[in-house]
């Protein structure tokens, strides 16, 4: 990390299907100054750009100007680590190929590094917060999206092209599995985000008669929120929700351990606020599904830091080695 006291602070943004977080943090790891966008506001990337610049602007000054600071690491999805692009990211508003690091680099005039949500999510817990000392762990994020970050004897696996751990997009439905916003069908994401979330809901409520005070929201206006006030409440088909969906983590999950054999797997985003309403039916699931060797090891927890702070922390990480 840089001991040059004239480039002591970096940018940390966390880019999100929905909203972008960002701040900026010290050498000491300490985020001084945050603010927020709408990520889905913007029509095109250079608005988006451009009100990233305004919020930023400002904070930038309060710290002693962009003198101080030495550069930008941002977490975005399908951000690629190597071309510094993100690459058709089905849950962003622009589509193709965005070369996000070179656009950021030319208005703010500083270096830029950028990678996948997820990932800076990940070394954002394994620098700060509950995967501190592990040295394998897979880092699931649940919102929008899926989003996922898998580090392996202590590294950040990035794979041959930049794109590895896409954890969201494994076929979780063989057969009949819902259309995924990336163009396949039965990815996780589609079963097991927020929006996935709402999904179950609109087809239950859709397909059965049942009882539930979901049947006050306007299907198309369902959110995850909704099913995870109805579940609190008592209502019965929000509580089947969770478990479907906690199914199709813990299943999930069960396969993941195969391949890497994590300490934990860590759970991050909107939807772990449901706490054991989500948690409970993952683990059931997931020791169902585990070969022998792995039950009862496998640690799930819920991320330690803010939501914000795991992510804007693992960007800026980025920020000290932008070039």
């Amino acid at each position: 990390m840089t001991t040059n006291l004239s480039l002591s602070h970096v940018i940390g943004i966390d880019m999100g299907g929905t909203n972008t977080s960002f701040g900026i943090v010290d050498a000491r790891g300490e985020i001084l100054k945050r603010g927020a966008i709408k990520t889905t506001k913007h029509e095109s990337i250079d608005s988006y750009i451009d009100e990233l610049y305004a919020g930023l602007e400002p904070l930038i000054k309060e710290v002693g100007g962009i003198e101080k600071i030495k550069g930008i690491g941002m977490g975005a999805p399908n951000a690629n680590y190597y071309t510094g692009n993100i690459e058709f990211a089905p849950n962003l508003p622009w589509q193709g190929v965005i070369p996000i690091a070179n656009l950021l680099a030319a208005k703010f005039k500083i270096p830029t590094a950028v990678t996948n949500d997820a990932n800076a999510a990940a070394v954002g817990e394994m620098t700060y917060g509950a995967a501190r000392g592990m040295k394998d762990f897979i880092m699931i994020t649940l919102g929008t999206g899926v989003g996922s970050g898998i580090v392996a004897n202590g590294q950040l696996i990035y794979g041959y092209d930049g794109f590895a751990g896409e954890l969201g997009h494994t076929t979780i439905v063989r057969n009949n599995g819902r259309l995924c916003g990336c163009g396949k069908y039965g990815c996780l994401e589609t079963y097991a985000s927020a929006t996935g979330v709402a999904r179950t809901a609109r087809e239950i409520l859709e397909t059965r008669n049942d009882d539930s005070s979901l049947r006050s929201v306007t299907l198309d206006n369902i959110t995850s929120k909704d099913v995870f006030d109805a579940a609190i409440a008592g209502d019965i088909i929000a509580k089947e929700i969770f478990e479907y969906t906690g199914k199709m983590l813990g299943e999930a999950f069960a396969d993941f351990v195969a391949f890497s054999a994590p300490e934990a797997i860590i759970l991050f985003g909107g939807l772990t606020k449901s706490g054991n309403l989500i948690l409970n039916p993952i683990r059931e699931h997931m020791e169902k599904n585990l070969l022998k060797i792995w039950k009862g090891k496998i640690k799930i927890l819920f991320s330690s830091l803010s939501e914000a702070d795991s992510a804007v922390l693992g960007a800026s990480a980025l920020g000290w080695e932008a070039k």
